[in-house]
């Protein structure tokens, strides 16, 4: 395996937890360390600064012992006096800064001189009073300093091991609690990071079940979202988890949004090829009923009459007609072309569709209702909405037996409504049939018996008639039961001038 390949199957970093780790641990271990520097430095300047002190004063008073025989240049005899530490050190200088005796204190003994290689390790001091520090062979370092009165020079220096070995213990104490303590913090660190860490893990677990969904195709199911506890805006993590959510929310309204205009889709193609099937079928058997009888007037039998086979192709040449254009009034309504527009009274529509509707069906009890407190004016295309009205009442004297009772009634509401109602008490529409009683060549050929064994239409009256509703901005609904069924218009009113006079309430048969 090629490097590249390592590196291409190599993580692209590091995790966050991990990041974190390093990150707070580097930064404990920089304070750590500066702290601990900082306090041996301090704890070093202390104790240096002590000694020195203590060596400021052994040299004074070296210097004060030389004084009391200055004629003595090697004279070391103040180091017998009481009081010096065991371990301090004199030395005599010449003029020339050369040591010309040089002794140490020893404990319960008698000063003990230095020998050449000691004193060379003591040469080249100034005496100024400047503290140096020196290590002399066999007895360890020391700190030193050099006084000059009236011509008397003495050395003086003390021990330093018991500083160094005090500085060293510090340093070894102050490293063992920074390593205590860094080791304390970063587990503490690890465990805090890792509660605080663990709801991104479940946000990160969300996204990656989300990611695994087939939203490229199928049905739109509930996606996983994020829990509500780790969706607090609280927190960083709690403000990715909402934001997540939201973003789940917007995936799922619009997979839910692209399904429904597949489906609406499939259902347009579908409803457009059983529109074309259905409007072929109808199309085909008027032309079926002209072609025979043209194919027999032109044969001049005489199994039928001239004059009946001419009247059954013009009958059907204008039943085809009547076909063709309701399917054209339907393609120009679903264009969304507009219609005339003047003021119609819908009260005097109804009456004249009613009485057309009694002179069609005698068979039939019509009954006219008017509950007006205002004119039954809307702003519409009046041969349309007639169309509406004959539609309507033509459907009840269709599919009702003969006997049975339409009402038709008109009232303005509240709202400035006018509504058209047109109930019968026949057999009522079957429950299967009624989600689709207004769609396209829906029939009730099979359930509802027809008055006299007439012929019915195509399918389109219902269909037409929702259609014109629409185009006026009203609505048509219908509710159906064994003896009750009713159709239902609602249409805008028209602007009504002030001060009309309220149309009293009647109902009267036709």
């Amino acid at each position: 395996m090629n490097l590249r390949t390592r590196n291409r199957r190599r993580p692209h970093g590091r995790s966050l937890r991990t990041r974190l780790l390093l990150f707070i641990s580097a930064t404990l271990v920089v304070v750590c360390a500066a702290m601990s520097l900082t306090t041996v430095f301090v704890q070093r300047a202390y104790l240096l600064g002590n000694l020195d002190d203590r060596v400021d004063n052994a040299a004074e008073r070296s210097l004060g012992g030389a004084q009391l025989h200055p004629e003595l240049g090697v004279d070391l005899g103040f180091l017998g006096e009481s009081g010096h530490p065991a371990g301090m050190l004199a030395a005599r200088i010449d003029g020339k800064g050369r040591i010309v005796a040089a002794a140490v204190v020893s404990q319960d003994a008698a000063p003990r001189t230095l020998g050449a290689a000691q004193r060379t390790a003591l040469a080249g001091i100034t005496p100024d009073g400047s503290k140096h520090t020196r290590t002399v062979p066999g007895l360890g370092t020391y700190r030193i300093t050099a006084l000059d009165s009236n011509g008397v020079r003495v050395l003086t220096g003390l021990p330093m091991d018991d500083v160094q070995d005090m500085i060293r213990g510090l340093v070894v104490v102050e490293a063992g609690v920074a390593l205590a303590g860094l080791t304390a913090a970063g587990c503490l660190c690890a465990v805090v990071i890792r509660r605080q860490l663990r709801p991104l893990g479940r946000v990160a677990a969300t996204a990656v079940e989300v990611s695994r969904s087939p939203l490229g195709h199928g049905e739109v199911t509930a996606l996983t979202r994020v829990p509500e506890r780790d969706t607090d805006p609280g927190s960083e993590a709690g403000q990715v988890g909402a934001a997540l959510n939201r973003m789940i929310d917007h995936v799922e309204s619009s997979l839910a949004e692209r399904q429904r205009s597949e489906e609406q889709m499939r259902r347009s193609e579908e409803r457009m090829r059983r529109f074309l099937a259905d409007a072929s079928h109808e199309l085909r058997t008027p032309l079926a009923s002209i072609a025979g009888y043209a194919e027999l007037m032109n044969r001049g039998t005489d199994r039928i009459e001239p004059g009946l086979a001419w009247r059954r192709v013009t009958a059907e040449s204008a039943r085809m007609t009547g076909l063709v254009e309701d399917l054209l009034l339907l393609a120009r309504l679903d264009e969304g072309r507009p219609l005339q527009s003047a003021e119609v009274d819908l009260a005097a529509l109804l009456a004249e569709a009613v009485w057309d509707a009694r002179a069609a069906g005698t068979g039939h009890e019509w009954q006219l209702q008017l509950s007006l407190d205002a004119p039954a004016l809307v702003v519409g295309d009046e041969a349309r909405l007639h169309q509406v009205l004959a539609n309507l009442l033509a459907n009840a004297r269709m599919h009702t037996p003969v006997g049975t009772t339409v009402t038709a009634s008109v009232e303005v509401t509240a709202g400035h409504t006018v509504v058209i109602r047109v109930r019968d008490d026949g057999p009522g529409i079957p429950p299967a049939l009624l989600p689709t009683v207004f769609e396209r060549f829906t029939r009730a050929d099979a359930s509802r018996a027809r008055a006299g064994g007439k012929e019915g239409g195509s399918g389109l009256g219902l269909a037409i008639a929702v259609a014109i509703t629409r185009a006026h901005g009203g609505r048509i609904d219908v509710t159906s039961v064994p003896g009750r069924t009713e159709f239902t218009i609602e249409l805008p009113a028209a602007e009504l001038p002030p001060a009309e006079t309220p149309i009293r309430a009647r109902t009267a048969p036709v």
